[in-house]
């Protein structure tokens, strides 16, 4: 079946050809007749959000789906589609690629600065690697894909960047005083990190399985510029004293490979996976489960309502202030009263005026406190 020019749609399905498509509309250029009755197949690993007057109206699981006002009652209750409606309505399907999409590259394009109470300004840079899924398929396509024929891993993977980037940032401001402090707790930065991201992804309708990461250093510069003394200052006691005068033996030994150097290496060779043991135990994927965008209980797949408190389900839209759950003609938040149109706007720094995420804490180019 094609996707272009078409007048009528009586089946509605998509085969999934790329793997990197998050979402896909039906028909791919304007808009299409569908005609009441029509058949909508939707395949394992796939979701379908039906979009009407500009904005997503509903979704449906798993299954084949016979398309009437009896079970698109939005349409009747929301949208003045009269009950028992038979004639074409003009809208369009998007599929939704349900499945987890693993190994996205998240990292530092500019290094970052980092005030770090034993050497200053330090700019560093970071990467890593994170899993992420759709959950709520309605509030996705509603906040992030628009209108828009294909919405692929290219399309969101930089924002994805940023947001990790920013985060990273706001972390290590407050809870890291100096690089020294780096080794050995990637582990755990990793997982409190995936934990304050998982929050801010779930405003566009994504889930975080898993985040990790791989180096946070400063650049080569840097580097260069803390200098022996700066080091001796730092390591202060005896005991950090050798292991730095260690850590020099090691930098020379590679640097002149000989009869000793190669004793020495392979002597090394049985020590280094004991002492990088941490750097590659990896943080357990988290199953991401479904709950309910209210209370917050685990609900069973493909629930309309909650059992515990009754509330609906899929979000369809959510105050960009509060997070409350907004129905899809809101014009104002019912729970803080900010107008649905209202986007946020970038943080600016007082001190060096650049543009930060919205609720950054600590500015990515000065590291100072926000405001």
């Amino acid at each position: 079946m094609g996707t272009n020019n078409l007048v009528f749609l009586e089946v509605i399905e998509w085969f999934d050809n790329k793997g990197t498509e998050l979402a896909h509309r039906i028909p791919q250029e304007g808009s299409a007749e569908i005609k009441w009755g029509a058949q909508l197949i939707v395949r394992n690993s796939q979701a379908a959000v039906f979009y009407y007057q500009g904005q997503a109206v509903d979704a449906f699981g798993v299954g084949r789906h016979t398309l009437t006002t009896a079970n698109i009652p939005i349409l009747t209750k929301l949208l003045s589609v009269p009950w028992g409606f038979t004639s074409p309505l003009r809208a369009e399907v998007y599929f939704l690629n349900m499945k987890v999409f693993p190994n996205l590259k998240w990292g530092t394009k500019d290094p970052v600065a980092f005030k770090d109470k034993e050497l200053g300004l330090v700019r560093l840079r970071a990467f890593g690697r994170l899993d992420i899924r759709i959950i709520q398929p309605a509030l996705f396509v509603n906040s992030l894909v628009g209108t828009k024929a294909s919405f692929t891993i290219e399309d969101i993977e930089e924002y994805l960047s940023q947001i990790v980037v920013s985060r990273l940032n706001d972390y290590l401001g407050e809870k890291v005083d100096t690089l020294f402090n780096l080794p050995g707790n990637y582990k755990q930065f990793s997982q409190e990190l995936q934990q304050i991201v998982s929050q801010d992804l779930r405003k566009f309708g994504l889930g975080l399985s898993s985040l990790y990461i791989n180096a946070i250093t400063p650049p080569e510069e840097v580097q260069k510029a803390i200098d022996d003394r700066s080091r001796v200052e730092v390591f202060k006691d005896l005991g950090k004293l050798t292991q730095l005068k260690a850590a020099m033996a090691l930098e020379k030994a590679a640097a002149n490979p000989g009869q000793g150097g190669a004793g020495f290496n392979m002597g090394m060779g049985f020590m280094f996976p004991y002492m990088l043991k941490d750097a590659f135990q990896n943080t357990p994927q988290e199953k991401i489960r479904s709950r309910c965008p209210d209370c917050g209980q685990v609900v069973p797949e493909n629930s309309r309502f909650c059992p515990y408190c009754g509330h609906q389900i899929l979000v369809l839209k959510q105050c960009q202030k509060c997070g409350k759950n907004l129905s899809p003609k809101a014009k104002f938040c019912p729970n803080c009263g900010t107008p649905t149109e209202n986007k946020p706007q970038p943080k600016k720094c007082s001190q060096c005026g650049f543009e930060n995420l919205p609720d950054s804490l600590f500015c990515n180019q000065c590291g100072e406190k926000l405001s």
